[in-house]
């Protein structure tokens, strides 16, 4: 079912209140909601303070802020409060753990697997890890409607070497939603650690940490209607306490000498530094709004809208959609190109509608190989996503078939 008509979900975010602003760029970041910006707000204005040292009053209070969003947001996704570690954004959390994990554990000899689809913050990260580490890197493909070929995963699996597999559990390009809890069990059935890049999932499914079962999984504040400056990693609790830090400083240790130092408890251990305090205190409001909403009702809402935007996409000549043909087996995303118009002239051609859509590589480069393509059109979809916003982007492509078509 969609979203209730009568709910004004524009109205929860302040840039929408622009005249003429048709926002459908969301999977690379969400418009924020105003109880993140009010509890942000509220941090500045009456709790400023550092956290986790001071004992006068507002110091207490910056530090429940804090602590109070991590417990939101681990009880949220199902996941131990105490190993869910904050970070200043997703790439962060995966640079952390191939350089504090894998630095620790993988070395010549063993393969680093990722995917073809993967965002380069799940990529990146593992080719500079097999690098400096002399450990193989290798990835699963995809067929031709965007789904992992895991034949393949399991042929690299069989080979005993596989320390890592990283993969999306929604592809930010072709919108794939993957069997992450089938790879994490084939994962450790063959004895490598699975890493979840679930940035986009998180603000667009309900999901159990727990239930996954992934080593380590992440996602970023600034795609869930939070703000920037705020990443999220959860992890094994026993994993992560046999991870050696990744940055060193203030709050990650317990006491240092001349002669050296011990760490901090998780997930203070990862955690150096001055904290993300108003951040934090922001996401844990987006949390609020979004467990107020329920899960269920916002992918009902975006299922139906992106059911909508494929149908409508179609009517189009000359346009070609990339990943899962059925809504149900995607996210809240369509890319598309257009025969007659590059992306960025479609872009372009559509803003001039207000219609704000992306066009580029969008950080997965290899995957637009595989396309055969240098950049696709990207229409991104969220709670405040109408039909209607459809129905404008489909006619600003008009605009642009006209323009540009024979």
């Amino acid at each position: 079912m969609a979203l209730a008509a009568d709910r004004p979900a524009a109205s929860d975010f302040p840039t929408l209140d622009r005249e003429g602003v048709v926002y459908l760029d969301s999977a690379a970041t969400s418009q924020t909601h105003r109880a993140a910006i009010a509890a942000m707000d509220a941090y500045y204005e009456q709790h400023r303070a550092s956290v986790h040292r001071g004992v006068y009053r507002i110091a207490v209070e910056a530090t429940e802020l804090y602590e109070g969003a991590r417990e939101r947001v681990a009880a949220w996704l199902n996941t131990p409060a105490r190993s869910t570690v904050f970070t200043k954004n997703a790439s962060e959390a995966i640079n952390l753990v191939a350089y504090a994990w894998g630095g620790a554990n993988v070395g010549p000899g063993d393969t680093v697997v990722v995917t073809e689809m993967e965002h380069h913050s799940n990529l990146v990260p593992w080719q500079l890890l097999c690098e400096r580490s002399g450990a193989t890197f290798a990835y699963v493909p995809i067929d031709d409607e965007g789904r992992l070929q895991l034949d393949e995963l399991d042929r690299l699996l069989q080979t005993g070497t596989v320390k890592v597999v990283a993969v999306a559990h929604v592809s930010n390009v072709l919108g794939t939603i993957n069997p992450v809890a089938d790879i994490v069990a084939r994962a450790h059935a063959a004895g490598a650690i699975a890493v979840v890049d679930g940035t986009q999932a998180v603000p667009q499914l309900p999901v159990d940490v727990a239930a996954l079962g992934a080593d380590f999984y992440v996602w970023t504040g600034h795609k869930a209607y939070g703000p920037t400056g705020i990443g999220i990693l959860h992890a094994d609790p026993a994993v992560l306490e046999a991870t050696p830090p990744f940055l060193g400083g203030g709050h990650m240790i317990s006491n240092v000498t001349l002669d050296g130092s011990r760490w901090a408890e998780i997930p203070a251990k990862f955690e150096a530094g001055t904290s993300p305090i108003a951040e934090a205190a922001g996401l844990g409001a987006a949390i609020a709004y979004l467990q107020d909403l329920g899960m269920d009702t916002l992918r009902a809402h975006e299922l139906d809208v992106t059911a909508y935007a494929l149908e409508r996409l179609r009517t189009v000549p000359g346009l070609t959609i990339d990943g899962p043909a059925d809504a149900a087996d995607r996210g809240a995303l369509v890319s598309f190109t257009l025969d007659c118009a590059h992306p960025h002239d479609v872009a372009e051609i559509v803003a001039r509608r207000g219609v704000c859509v992306r066009a580029g590589h969008h950080c997965a480069q290899p995957l637009m190989q595989r396309l055969g393509v240098a950049a696709t059109t990207r229409a991104s979809f969220a709670i405040h996503t109408t039909r209607d916003d459809v129905d404008q982007l489909v006619t600003a492509l008009g605009d642009v078939v006209d323009l540009f078509g024979d």
